[in-house]
């Protein structure tokens, strides 16, 4: 997994950049609204809303924007009406991308994410042609520096957390994604500090790409992130540190 610890390192350090522009509100809310849509806007009842809710707070969203996020979702507020819609597909190299896409518009999505796998030597795929490859999980990354090993793992394991892995200069918690929440709560409350935390797709195999595939890839992903209707981006692609 030490791929998608570093997809997860280069995510973080490029969310930092995007909060600087606003950028990440904008992500933040649409996953703010859709979740309190679904499931209400309680966050306590409502676990992808808890989830939302956190994440916003951790960017330091103000607290009336949050709010009004809510009550866009659950119908007090006339909003946007955001759709769900998850592609598969290969970028360079043949690695397994999965995109996950939060529009208001879903003909302009698919037109602007098929150009950028088209441009970046990739295809989009049919629903399931990838997602096999992957496995839904709570994924919870924290600084070798900034904890102890033992100390972590009491927490994590204690608290419904399924392992606790060594990658590189982090560790990697991994939970079931209904347990996430609470494993996330107790680390917290142990002030332990994180690099960054989300529910996310974890996959089984990495897919070593080098060269030009490699430098592709980093692109494609900028590409897709910079997308305004792309919400998340996964793979399998595993590239170099130093175009990491």
């Amino acid at each position: 997994m030490a791929g998608h610890s570093k997809w997860a390192n280069i995510k973080h350090k490029k969310g930092r950049e995007d909060a600087k522009r606003g950028k990440i509100f904008t992500k933040l809310i649409k996953e703010v609204t859709v979740a309190a849509r679904m499931g209400g806007g309680d966050p306590s009842a409502n676990p992808r809303l808890r989830s939302a809710v956190a994440a916003a707070r951790s960017e330091n969203m103000p607290k009336d924007t949050l709010e009004r996020a809510i009550k866009r979702g659950t119908g007090e507020l006339e909003g946007v009406n955001y759709e769900e819609i998850v592609y598969e597909g290969y970028g360079p190299g043949g690695a397994a991308v999965i995109v996950e896409s939060l529009t208001d518009n879903k003909n302009r999505a698919i037109a602007e994410i098929r150009h950028i796998f088209t441009k970046c030597g990739g295809n989009i795929g049919a629903n399931g042609c990838v997602s096999w490859m992957f496995d839904k999980k709570g994924l919870i990354v924290v600084a070798k520096d900034a904890v102890d090993e033992e100390a972590l793992m009491e927490t994590a394991i204690e608290a419904g957390a399924e392992d606790v892995k060594d990658e590189g200069e982090n560790f990697e918690v991994i939970t079931a994604p209904e347990d996430y929440n609470e494993v996330k709560e107790a680390i917290d409350a142990a002030s332990i500090p994180t690099v960054m935390s989300e529910v996310t797709m974890i996959p089984q195999n990495m897919s070593d790409l080098e060269g030009k595939d490699a430098e592709k890839m980093v692109r494609m992903m900028d590409m897709l992130d910079d997308c305004d209707d792309v919400q998340n981006v996964h793979t399998n692609a595993d590239i170099p540190d130093d175009l990491a």
